[in-house]
């Protein structure tokens, strides 16, 4: 039976992620390679939202693929299964019965104001389905069935964790205090990569164009090549200031992968043109993200070591979200089971 090896005077982060594809340069250096020092300070559990997924139709086969390269990619980018809990959310039951227990203390118009829904039913009109409307209950249930104490969060959800802390307050004002209230996490964030080809707007996997976003597990022709064709500007001089948004962009990546100072890409590349320039931040990103893809590699690979850290991880979290659930049923009234 896994063991969980958490220090009782370290803060508990929960944090789910969806299987929606593999990461940008952008994600990445904003935020995920700070994941591995974060278990250094923090007791860690990391969820492959599979559940959340199915509000929206998926395909069994691409589902399962997307979740297994979520589940690889939290490990690539240094998540240690010995020093975090990483599972599969559909592995724990406790979280749908959980939901169920909190759906009775949320109230309709509180989901009904959810942004989220809206924009999700507009999105796909033809499948307004009762789990997009009530998803946020899961959510709350992900949270408070391991009493977090944070959640990291971005703007679009500070809305579902405001939701959970009110069935948590709720919860709490009948059965007297029990659900940790958790608090947003803002986690330390690196410089805001933006797109390669419109260097205005912040990179994104959901941009129509290709060449505009590098994803961690390109390969280095395809890094390379992508860098090689990104928006400058005329002057042809590689210096940081207003105005050159593409080369701030590529100089920001630069500093970021290589350690240096603005101050010193510039003197590295003065009297330099542009096509070095780009053709040397694009091998340093590659190098930078080479690990990270070997080890993604390394992990897809190896089936059985995957199991066996998915397995241990749904066990240990079974083990902390059963007491929860436990005592939650006891609370309501259920009879005991055993």
């Amino acid at each position: 039976m896994a063991t969980i090896n958490f220090d009782k005077e370290k803060k508990l982060i929960f944090s789910a992620i969806q299987p929606t594809g593999t990461f940008t340069l952008g994600n990445y250096l904003g935020a995920v390679k700070n994941w591995g020092p974060l278990q250094e300070e923090y007791n860690c559990i990391y969820a492959v939202a599979d559940l959340h997924s199915i509000t929206v139709r998926q395909e069994p086969a691409k589902l399962r693929q997307n979740s297994m390269q979520a589940y690889a990619l939290m490990q690539a980018c240094g998540l240690d299964p010995e020093k975090s809990i990483l599972f599969f959310q559909s592995h724990n039951h406790n979280h749908a019965e959980l939901s169920w227990v909190l759906s009775c203390y949320t109230q309709f118009g509180e989901l009904g104001r959810m942004t989220q829904f809206k924009d999700k039913s507009q999105k796909h009109a033809d499948n307004i389905n009762a789990g997009l409307f009530t998803y946020p209950v899961l959510m709350a249930a992900d949270i408070l069935a391991y009493n977090a104490d944070l959640v990291p969060i971005g703007v679009d959800q500070k809305q579902h964790l405001e939701l959970a802390r009110n069935i948590a307050q709720r919860f709490n004002q009948v059965y007297g205090d029990f659900f940790t209230l958790p608090e947003p996490f803002i986690p330390r964030m690196g410089a805001k990569v933006m797109s390669l080809q419109d260097p205005t707007k912040k990179m994104s996997k959901s941009d129509e164009n290709p060449n505009a976003c590098i994803l961690i597990l390109d390969d280095k022709d395809t890094i390379i090549r992508k860098f090689k064709r990104a928006v400058t500007d005329s002057e042809a001089e590689v210096r940081y200031a207003q105005g050159k948004d593409g080369i701030n962009n590529l100089m920001t990546i630069y500093s970021i992968v290589t350690g240096k100072s603005l101050e010193d890409v510039e003197k590295e590349f003065e009297g330099k043109g542009y096509g070095d320039f780009k053709l040397a931040v694009g091998e340093a990103v590659a190098d930078h993200l080479a690990p990270v893809r070997e080890k993604f590699d390394r992990l897809m690979a190896d089936k059985a070591y995957m199991k066996k850290c998915y397995t241990e991880g749904a066990e240990k979290a079974m083990m902390i979200t059963q007491r929860t659930l436990s005592k939650v049923y006891r609370k309501v009234g259920f009879t005991d089971f055993r």
